[in-house]
């Protein structure tokens, strides 16, 4: 593939920059999902924490765990969509309702992972080769 010159760089080079910066954000994401996790589960496990995720104690607690799974589901469709095999669509299907936003930056990390050099960032969005 020829480099195209735009501005200070190529459009190759300018496609990978971008790549790594969309790999740094969601391997930031990842990281500190990992650490809060982590710290909020040494100070109160979750199994101890019913009362607080009730309506009558905490209405925004409830909102925004709807929130959140809303957004497992809506990033889960993607997904679905991009994976071929049925196993792996439900093993991460599984990974994000359980784990959210820790499993959906590994999903995008092993996707950035997966490009090759010349494709741009955007081939993430697109479906695997069968």
């Amino acid at each position: 593939m020829q480099d195209i010159w735009v501005g200070r760089g190529t459009l190759r080079s300018r496609r990978q920059h971008l790549v790594v910066i969309v790999g740094q954000l969601f391997a930031g994401i990842l990281l500190y999902m990992i650490g809060m996790t982590t710290w909020v589960s040494l100070h109160k496990s979750i199994l101890a924490s019913g009362d607080d995720f009730s309506w009558a104690h905490s209405p925004w607690a409830v909102a925004t765990l709807f929130d959140a799974y809303f957004a497992f589901i809506t990033f889960y469709t993607w997904v679905f969509y991009k994976e071929n095999h049925w196993l792996v669509r439900i093993v991460w299907f599984i990974a994000i309702m359980g784990l959210g936003n820790i499993a959906m930056s590994s999903y995008v990390l092993i996707q950035l992972f997966k490009l090759r050099p010349e494709q741009p960032a955007s081939a993430v969005l697109l479906r695997n080769p069968a």
